[in-house]
């Protein structure tokens, strides 16, 4: 059985960082692409980061690049996200998900084509 398990959301002032957790398994961790979405208040799920299976692709939604940080560590089945420089507008829940569909041009920022999804983990920033 597959299960994702997201960590360390939190309630946080803007400007202040977050580290997220998504712990992997059931799965050929090492074989999926990771990403991670967003579902905000009053807003559809929208995708935040993505990083390949080998880590050196990795794409972001402009809305946070040069804030936040994805990384995986393939021997922890794990991939995080660093969120630098929080704004009240980051205030979401964040979800983790794995897929094997890398082909496209935006495969990554496409969620029907994640296989596997978290519970989410809520993050709130105040401002």
């Amino acid at each position: 059985q597959v299960q994702l398990v997201e960590s360390g959301g939190g309630l946080v002032q803007a400007g202040d960082s977050l580290r997220l957790s998504c712990a992997a398994s059931g799965l050929a961790f090492s074989m999926f692409a990771m990403g991670w979405f967003r579902h905000g208040p009053g807003k559809d799920r929208e995708f935040v980061a993505a990083i390949i299976w080998h880590g050196q692709n990795i794409y972001y939604a402009d809305s946070v690049k040069g804030r936040f940080t994805i990384s995986r560590d393939n021997a922890e089945d794990t991939v995080y996200l660093q969120m630098n420089s929080l704004k009240p507008e980051d205030t979401a829940t964040y979800y983790c998900a794995a897929t094997r569909a890398t082909w496209g041009s935006d495969w990554y920022s496409n969620r029907d084509g994640y296989n596997y999804w978290g519970q989410g983990t809520q993050v709130t920033v105040s401002a």
